[in-house]
């Protein structure tokens, strides 16, 4: 259920309908946009049932939310969420471009594929220090060493840095170093993950399980909101199906519905979508084309030697060509990158 207050409300207005909807053993959540300011009560409404919330003072209107996902749902706030990064704004006017290599692999080449990808005009910097791995013999990650990597490679250009979260025992060394946390489309439904990562006050990129739906996305983001954090961003990162000319088959239409489904911004991967670099900029431009509001591509200064996922990275060359493109992709439909 949400509660519409009255523009204009005093503090102690909202907080007098918070008190009330706590009395009857309902979880609150504040939602604070430009013209109004909505109260979701989550849990059982029947517990309200004996409080007249419609006739409380500053409350404008009472309304059940029809959605499974209650807080990420566009019925709980209709105004797009805007995450901020390090005075980045994600979900905002502007396209934020997240680039770099799959892996950390040492210092050197790191900070070097952040220089060229700062250069080219991404925002973000994304590097995996622990890395999950289909085969057991894969290269797994750096760990800690990678985390440090990156903390250098943030100093020498400044950008702000994502890296993915496997394990809830590194949740608390993970938010020492980096400034977005990310779960992988494998974890996007460890319901433990989720709710670990809803504890902390750090933004969040879940990316869409390799078989699942949208509306499981969602409910996905709905165990990190429940849990107080509504820094949450969503990334399309394709899916499996039995098409195998793609590494995955990228859901373009995943974004103009979550669009109407939800406030909260979405990212798209055309990388791990394509599993090929030749097809990264194709797809890279019709998700701007779509409303995406960010892209997470991999870059590295040598894709022939990675450790990781070479096949599908860009050099910094067609990386910075890419750039340019999507720039007048952006202009077109009023946006900027």
């Amino acid at each position: 259920m949400i509660i519409v207050i009255k523009k204009g409300s005093t503090d102690e207005v909202v907080n007098h309908v918070v008190e009330k909807i706590k009395s009857a053993g309902l979880a609150v959540h504040i939602s604070k946009g430009k013209e109004r300011t909505i109260i979701g009560a989550i849990g059982d409404e029947g517990l309200l049932a004996s409080i007249p919330l419609q006739a409380m003072p500053g409350v404008e209107k009472v309304m059940p939310i029809l959605k499974p996902y209650k807080l990420v749902s566009r019925e709980f706030r209709s105004e797009d969420s805007v995450v901020e990064v390090d005075g980045l704004k994600i979900g905002d006017k502007q396209i934020q471009i997240i680039a770099g290599p799959c892996s950390v692999e040492n210092q050197d080449s790191l900070t070097a594929a952040a220089v060229e990808v700062k250069a080219g005009g991404a925002s973000i910097l994304r590097g995996g220090a622990f890395k999950p791995r289909t085969s057991p013999y894969d290269f797994q990650g750096l760990g800690e060493e990678g985390l440090k990597y990156l903390r250098e490679a943030k100093k020498a250009t400044g950008l702000p840095i994502i890296s993915e979260l496997m394990d809830p025992r590194d949740l608390d060394l993970m938010c020492d170093y980096v400034d977005i946390l990310q779960i992988g489309a494998r974890n996007m439904q460890n319901f433990r993950l989720l709710k670990d990562v809803g504890r902390t006050k750090k933004p969040v990129l879940l990316k869409r399980g390799l078989s699942s739906t949208i509306k499981e996305l969602l409910m996905s983001a709905e165990y990190i909101a429940s849990q107080g954090n509504s820094q949450i961003i969503l990334c399309e990162r394709g899916i499996r199906t039995y098409e195998t000319a793609t590494r995955n088959t990228l859901d373009l239409s995943a974004i103009p519905i979550l669009k109407e489904e939800t406030h909260l911004p979405i990212f798209v991967d055309p990388s791990h979508a394509a599993g090929r670099w030749d097809l990264v900029a194709p797809l890279a431009k019709a998700a701007v084309a779509v409303g995406a509001d960010g892209l997470m591509i991999e870059v590295h200064t040598d894709p022939e030697n990675a450790l990781c996922d070479g096949a599908q990275s860009l050099k910094p060359t067609k990386f910075s060509i890419l750039m340019e493109e999507l720039r007048r992709v952006a202009l077109a439909i009023d946006r900027t990158i």
